[in-house]
């Protein structure tokens, strides 16, 4: 399934990208929605700033968007082809989705985003350029 050390593994559970071992976030739930942007500064494994410049996570918006659209294609093809449902109600079901699943999409386009720039070591030990 999911290895460690992996880009996808670190995207799904939201660990450290570098060393995996720890959240970055400060509450794992997304659904809880008074700290779902609360993230640690650092990784305390391997130190890793979370927040590698300031403004960092701006270009996660435009990750969240791709998310946002493939969730509402997902959502309209499974209501309005598959289950044969009117248009205006496969519309519903696209708003639907897309409210129900607003704390992971946040979620994985800050994941994704952060992972397109810092890769998993597994010597992060012994790493001295960071």
């Amino acid at each position: 399934m999911l290895k460690k050390g992996s880009k996808l593994y670190s995207i799904l559970t939201g660990t450290c990208p570098r060393c995996q071992e720890e959240s970055m976030y400060k509450d794992k739930n997304p659904f809880n929605l008074l700290n779902i942007y609360k993230m640690n500064e650092k990784c305390s494994h391997c130190g890793l700033h979370y927040k590698i410049e300031p403004s960092f996570f701006y270009g996660a918006m435009y990750v969240s968007y791709a998310l946002g659209v493939a969730f509402s294609v997902a959502a309209f093809i499974i209501s309005y082809v598959f289950i044969g449902s009117e248009l205006k109600t496969a519309f519903f079901a696209i708003i639907a989705t897309l409210v129900v699943f607003m704390p992971i999409i946040m979620r994985l386009s800050r994941n994704i985003w952060i992972n397109f720039f810092i890769s998993y070591k597994k010597d992060w030990r012994n790493d001295t350029s960071a």
